[in-house]
């Protein structure tokens, strides 16, 4: 919870370059996962993830909560990059498409995360995941609630 405390204190885009940089925790969903954090721009974030078994579902692969998971955080961070201080969100709905079973085959794939519109209350945004040869295997769109925390 130190994290979401100095979320509080700093615009978005100050509050993900500090967990990049180690002055944040990072979320434990992230170590959990074995996401990390990528670029980080106004609007634009992205993340990666290391593939292994610890991951897969029953039928060899790539569990489908975990895109969702992966691809959440990389839009709604994309949202918070937007935010000033004393500002949050939260994610009022997710629309993910699998495209491609996920294997060992691919070690590492990268989550992008892109806001579309920004409102006074309301943003949206789209991600897609894809490995380093470009292969897509999802891509996505969210709708976030903004607010003052």
């Amino acid at each position: 919870m130190v994290g979401a405390a100095l979320a509080r204190s700093l615009s978005g885009i100050e509050f993900l370059r500090a967990i990049a940089d180690g002055r944040i925790p990072a979320p434990p969903i992230a170590a959990l996962l074995g996401m990390g954090l990528g670029e980080i721009a106004p609007g634009r974030v992205t993340f990666t993830l290391d593939v292994g078994e610890h991951l897969y579902n029953p039928i060899g692969s790539v569990h489908g909560g975990v895109f969702c998971t992966l691809l959440d955080s990389a839009m709604g961070c994309a949202v918070h990059s937007t935010l000033g201080v004393g500002q949050a969100y939260t994610t009022l709905e997710v629309k993910v498409n699998l495209v491609k079973a996920l294997t060992l085959d691919t070690a590492r794939v990268v989550a992008e995360g892109q806001v579309i519109t920004t409102g006074r209350r309301v943003a949206t945004a789209s991600g897609r995941i894809i490995a380093a040869d470009g292969t897509p295997y999802a891509h996505a769109t969210t709708t976030c609630l903004t607010f003052t925390a």
